[in-house]
């Protein structure tokens, strides 16, 4: 039977995640897709969409028998919204796209979000709430929990990225670097050094820019 599951946040990742979501059930109906729940109540207002928001945020109860999909991008307010409700009981779904694939011998986390062809190689350990839009990550890198890399990213062998990282589109990272917790890494950058906890970068090389 299929479960109940909300979708956290109506924003544009909300919207394309709810795509994911039905092109999994397409292979074999898993959810009983709500709903939208946000705190804005007009967030959906100006596009065209087939489900609604039913409740918001910050308000919601949490019931043992939902599931919950998380459809925002930003590594801070990720770890808010799934650290307030895991602490009520609630259950994450991982929403992995048909078309993406993870190796047998990775390891990956609670509430995970794939893309459509985004792919995990081998020995690969992904922390929870991570966000993969459609990337690639090679052997042996290490993704800390709430980490959000954006499209057509390029994350080489042996990378290892903090918690609350956030990886914009087109970013290059060569084997065997460090991005430290909360580090932004700006789209278009090449990363060929290491990259110490909170910083921003941008560019070719990536050089700070806060």
């Amino acid at each position: 039977m299929a479960k109940d599951l909300y979708i956290i946040g109506a924003g544009g990742l909300g919207r394309e995640l709810l795509q994911w979501i039905k092109d999994t059930n397409k292979v074999g109906k898993k959810w009983n897709i709500v709903g939208f729940l946000d705190d804005n109540p007009d967030a959906l207002n100006e596009y065209e969409c087939d489900y609604h928001i039913v409740g918001s945020i910050q308000g919601w109860n949490v019931s043992e028998n939902e599931y919950y999909a998380l459809g925002i991008a930003n590594p801070r307010v990720k770890e808010k919204i799934t650290t307030l409700y895991k602490s009520n009981g609630a259950k994450f779904a991982s929403i992995i796209h048909p078309t993406a694939h993870v190796s047998e011998f990775a390891k990956v986390g609670e509430g995970l979000v794939m893309y459509p062809n985004s792919l995990i190689t081998a020995n690969v350990t992904v922390g929870d709430f991570v966000t993969l839009l459609s990337s690639n990550v090679g052997h042996d890198v290490k993704i800390g929990s709430y980490s959000t890399i954006s499209s057509f990213c390029d994350v080489t062998g042996g990378v290892v990225i903090g918690k609350r990282v956030f990886l914009g589109s087109h970013t290059t990272i060569i084997p065997k670097r460090t991005i430290g917790n909360d580090a932004y890494i700006a789209a278009g950058s090449v990363v060929i050094t290491n990259i110490k906890d909170g910083i921003h970068v941008f560019g070719n090389p990536a050089v700070r820019i806060d």
